[in-house]
């Protein structure tokens, strides 16, 4: 498990049905290509979040695949449709098999 990850989210708290609306995640990760070599010459092995998503009550909003030419601390900003009063859940997928989740409740008046 790589140390310090730490997602984060912004996501409203209501919305009005069948509104869209705009979550903004970020995850730190060193993301690390497994292309660089330390002090000892020795290479790093590659440690990279390698999938995000998000769901909106089961149904799938966001599936992104994640390749080593992404950034240190990947941010994601996307759109979703509300229709009815639920929970988003967010998930991203480390390379050692750690799954970092966070959950937003929204509420549609």
């Amino acid at each position: 498990m790589a140390s310090g990850v730490k997602p984060r989210v912004k996501a409203p708290k209501s919305a009005s049905a069948g509104e869209v609306v705009t979550l903004k995640t970020l995850i730190s990760h060193p993301m690390e290509s497994g292309q660089r070599k330390d002090s000892d010459g020795n290479v790093i092995p590659r440690s990279i979040i390698n999938r995000f998503t998000c769901e909106l009550n089961g149904a799938m909003v966001i599936d992104v695949a994640m390749d080593p030419a992404i950034s240190t601390n990947p941010y994601f900003e996307f759109e979703a449709k509300v229709d009815a009063t639920g929970e988003f859940k967010l998930t991203w997928y480390d390379d050692d098999g750690s799954v970092y989740e966070d959950v937003q409740p929204i509420e549609v008046a």
